[in-house]
């Protein structure tokens, strides 16, 4: 056979998961590396489904997906981290190593870069508020709030804790703040996107 099919014949998603340092239920299940998964929603045996993302695919699409490599290195890395021989080939006499560091610091890459996802919708929104307390705040005792002044002193405050509590933490330390304010970012990001929005649709108005 060739590496393909012996990979596929020799691993299972399940074993390769595990071997990466991914924690799998007694019922096959396992938080999804694929996207944001607080919950278990991928389902690993002998391939792997994410029921909320809907990832798919054989232990290689699994390694590929994982690594971020094509399917031909990754079912090289399977073969050399299972020590599974394959066109003539054979195997080293001790597994590697190396796949399960390579394996970590993908992890590590995936939530890093959604920790800055967020951080960066969080600041960005900071920034607007700033800005807004600033240019809107009231000139004269008995002046009427602009809602956009109200806006800045009601969220400032909270906004600044999310992006200090997110500030220097590990990636697993943010992953659990987000998943705890997912909503609360989430508002912050879609304000953002609709200031611009009124932003870019006032300067076209102004063009024509």
């Amino acid at each position: 056979m060739n590496l393909f099919e012996t990979v596929k014949a020799s691993v299972t998603t399940r074993q390769a998961a595990e071997r990466y340092g991914i924690e799998v239920d007694r019922t096959g299940k396992a938080c999804c590396i694929f996207h944001d998964d607080r919950h278990p929603s991928m389902k690993v045996d002998d391939r792997f489904h994410c029921f909320a993302c809907g990832a798919d695919g054989d232990v290689i699409d699994f390694a590929a997906q994982l690594f971020g490599v094509g399917v031909k290195e990754a079912a090289r890395q399977l073969a050399a981290d299972f020590n599974i021989s394959y066109d003539g080939k054979r195997a080293g006499r001790e597994p590697s190593r190396t796949g399960a560091v390579k394996a970590r610091k993908s992890l590590m890459r995936r939530l890093k870069n959604y920790q800055n996802e967020n951080y960066r919708a969080l600041c960005g929104y900071f920034r607007l508020l700033r800005q807004w307390e600033t240019e809107y705040a009231p000139k004269q005792p008995d002046e009427e709030w602009h809602p956009l002044y109200m806006e800045a002193i009601q969220n400032s405050a909270r906004v600044e804790y999310l992006l200090d509590e997110l500030q220097g933490c590990s990636p697993d330390e943010a992953r659990e703040i987000i998943a705890q304010n997912k909503n609360e970012i989430g508002r912050c990001a879609n304000r953002v996107r609709e200031i611009r929005r009124d932003r870019k649709r006032a300067a076209h108005e102004i063009d024509r």
